[in-house]
């Protein structure tokens, strides 16, 4: 594998309502550009949502009215499930998508495929990632799964962990309890990111980041408590 010297940071986007714009959504343009590559070709992840069909066909539109020149499956789901064709798809690729859908059933995906170290070798040889919606969760450090209905039985899992932190997405609308609940599980100090709709978190390889399309919400344990820091703008 050819390493670049192009150094790409990584977009989390959150997507969901507020983040549909008519024409081309400006984030995910920017995003794509990361790569480069004029019209880069995107290979799509679609593990968290069981590579369904209709939903890829919703997002490769969106991709390529953001400037993508072909959007292409990795198939690492369901009946159509290929590895050695996943990968093939990942390594000429200008830039891996990874789509959203359900965090744990996405990272059940790629943990049975045993594809997490290739993808991390990507991202080392200077390959572009996007994530939206749960595909930013899944490239981040971990997230949190509920075996009942309180947050007793709350457990952390691990995620990818391309991007050094951990984060939410479009969880404003009922207080980021989600990743409230993952900095009482996770040991005290990291700050959580909650990426509203609308907006992105760009993770520079330094571990430094950046907000884009409006402020991003920080959340930090202390003690028993999270609290809320001031925002990222």
């Amino acid at each position: 594998m050819a390493t670049s010297s192009r150094v790409s940071p990584i977009y989390l986007l959150a997507g969901g309502p507020g983040s549909r714009h008519l024409g081309r959504d400006p984030l995910l343009t920017r995003a794509l550009a990361s790569s480069g590559v004029a019209e880069p070709s995107v290979a799509y992840v679609g593990a968290a949502s069981g590579d369904n069909r209709a939903f890829m066909a919703m997002m490769g539109h969106l991709l390529r009215q953001c400037g993508a020149r072909e959007v292409t499956l990795a198939p690492l789901a369901g009946r159509r499930a290929n590895l050695d064709k996943a990968m093939a798809v990942l390594e000429r690729a200008d830039v891996v998508f990874m789509s959203g859908g359900d965090v744990e059933a996405g990272m059940r995906v790629l943990q049975e495929r045993g594809i997490g170290p290739y993808l991390h070798s990507l991202y080392q040889a200077g390959k572009a990632f996007v994530g939206i919606s749960a595909g930013s969760i899944m490239l981040a450090q971990q997230w949190v799964r509920w075996e009942g209905d309180d947050d007793a039985s709350a457990q952390l899992f691990p995620c990818l962990g391309l991007a050094p932190i951990l984060c939410d997405t479009h969880g404003e609308a009922e207080g980021w309890e989600e990743l409230r609940t993952l900095l009482k599980l996770a040991p005290a100090g990291p700050v959580g990111y909650g990426i509203p709709s609308g907006a992105a978190l760009v993770v520079h390889r330094d571990g430094t980041v950046e907000p884009l399309g409006g402020p991003v919400q920080r959340f930090v344990r202390r003690g028993r408590r999270v609290v809320r820091l001031q925002d990222l703008t």
